[in-house]
């Protein structure tokens, strides 16, 4: 199939520990500089020509870090939704959830809630994964299937996080680890993928629109020839 244009990428947002590490500062600074990071692709989301990014926010098994680590991500997560659903609202940005994220804390929830009520119209959408694992995602979608009579490739992916999304097109991890950390393992199938050295502070709209020129020239075949 010839090249063409991505119409949704994703991004493993990796690499905010060794930021921090290597200006010997705390982990939450490292995050805190990811969150800015965060705000400039969204910023930019007017003027890339794309229909959807999803990042990987808080993973399944994030919960096994250190509980102060968990407890400011969680703080940054609030402090986000607070600042800045005004400029998503502005840049026409719809916000998606993926994940079991109703089972944050209730004020978490609530905050969400109100985002996704006050976004729904956007036509650029920001899918954020939270509290997300593929596979628990594809076990979930496959008994949603088994319940309506019939398992096929089709009616699972109907049930997935993302049915309502572009198929994937790209997907991109920072800081130089080469493995998809149970995110999106069903919507990667044949996602072109993309491994960067750059740390996910330091990840600006320019590296994105690298990545989508390089998505661009490459040749997707789906399995033929």
């Amino acid at each position: 199939m010839a090249e063409g244009r991505a119409r949704h990428v994703a991004i493993i947002m990796d690499g905010n520990g060794r930021w921090a590490k290597k200006r010997h500062l705390p982990r939450v600074m490292g995050h805190r500089k990811g969150v800015e990071a965060v705000r400039a692709l969204v910023r930019s989301l007017q003027s890339i020509d794309l229909e959807c990014l999803t990042l990987y926010a808080f993973s399944s098994e994030n919960w096994k870090r250190p509980e102060d680590e968990v407890d400011d991500l969680m703080e940054l997560m609030r402090r986000f939704i607070k600042s800045d659903l005004p400029e998503f609202i502005e840049h026409n940005v719809r916000l998606k959830i993926i994940g079991d994220w109703q089972s944050l804390a209730p004020d978490i929830v609530e905050m969400l809630e109100d985002a996704l009520r006050r976004t729904e119209n956007g036509t650029r959408t920001l899918a954020v994964a939270l509290n997300y694992g593929a596979q628990a995602e594809i076990v979930a979608a496959a008994r949603a299937a088994a319940a309506g009579g019939e398992i096929t490739e089709r009616s699972l992916a109907q049930h997935l996080y993302t049915a309502d999304l572009p198929p994937l097109d790209l997907l991109v991890r920072t800081s130089g680890e080469v493995r998809l950390s149970n995110f999106l393992l069903w919507q990667a199938a044949y996602a072109e993928m993309l491994f960067t050295e750059v740390l996910w502070p330091d990840y600006t709209p320019d590296h994105l629109r690298e990545a989508l020129d390089h998505f661009s020239r490459r040749e997707r075949r789906f399995g033929g020839r």
